[in-house]
């Protein structure tokens, strides 16, 4: 069997906006705000799918102005609320758990949305939504 969770960094920034056109097996989407595939080690704590307790560190896989896409080793449930902690900055950030991945070797990818869009909580800094391809992320220092 091939690795299911490729390993590596990506800085890979993608529109917050499909135009509609027929581009093959995609569709349209709509994006609040631009996505980057950006990884940074942020602390996840909450209620675990046995209803214990977690805190964990775990990576980011995709980010954006309201969440991201996790990597994180806890089984959760949809729904569930968790708070993540970017230990760069101390800021806290509630969100709720929107999406789950398969898991894998790693953990499972867990998509989560911000309670409160917080654009600058990854450190980056997300372009509004202008034109079809604006929306891009640009690194704050």
């Amino acid at each position: 069997m091939g690795n299911t969770c490729p390993e590596g960094q990506w800085t890979v920034f993608a529109p917050a906006f499909d135009d509609g056109g027929m581009n093959g097996t995609t569709s349209p989407t709509h994006r609040r705000s631009g996505r980057a595939f950006h990884k940074i080690r942020v602390q996840a704590q909450g209620r675990a799918h046995n209803g214990k307790k977690f805190k964990e560190a775990c990576e980011t896989v995709v980010v954006n102005a309201h969440g991201g896409l996790l990597m994180l080793k806890h089984e959760i449930d949809n729904g569930e609320m968790i708070v993540l902690t970017n230990p760069e900055t101390l800021e806290e950030q509630e969100c709720r758990v929107v999406y789950q991945g398969e898991p894998c070797e790693r953990g499972q990818r867990i998509g989560v949305e911000f309670l409160t869009p917080a654009p600058r909580f990854w450190g980056l800094e997300f372009g509004e939504l202008a034109t079809p391809g604006g929306g891009d992320a640009t690194a704050v220092h």
